[in-house]
């Protein structure tokens, strides 16, 4: 009985640690993550990082190359035709 309680005991100490090297430091970046998301010095810099994002899209020449252009205009078109109906 007493091979029996050590070896469960061992077990459920070894699962504990394997679940805590996996998919706990998983859990914990997430929740970092998410806790980042939630304060107000995160939110202000996302917000930064959008605009010069967008300062960068504004500064290019193009935002397309020629088959997204050719995808969007037909698809455009598509829409246009199935409104006029």
């Amino acid at each position: 009985m007493r091979n029996y309680i050590y070896k469960t005991i061992i077990t459920i100490i070894a699962i504990i640690v394997v679940f805590e090297f996996t998919i706990g430091k998983q859990l914990n970046q997430i929740n970092e993550k998410i806790n980042y998301f939630g304060t107000s010095e995160g939110r202000k810099e996302i917000i930064i990082s959008l605009k010069k994002e967008i300062k960068k899209a504004n500064e290019k020449e193009n935002y397309l190359n020629d088959e997204e252009r050719e995808l969007i205009r037909n698809f455009i078109l598509k829409i246009k035709k199935e409104l006029t109906l």
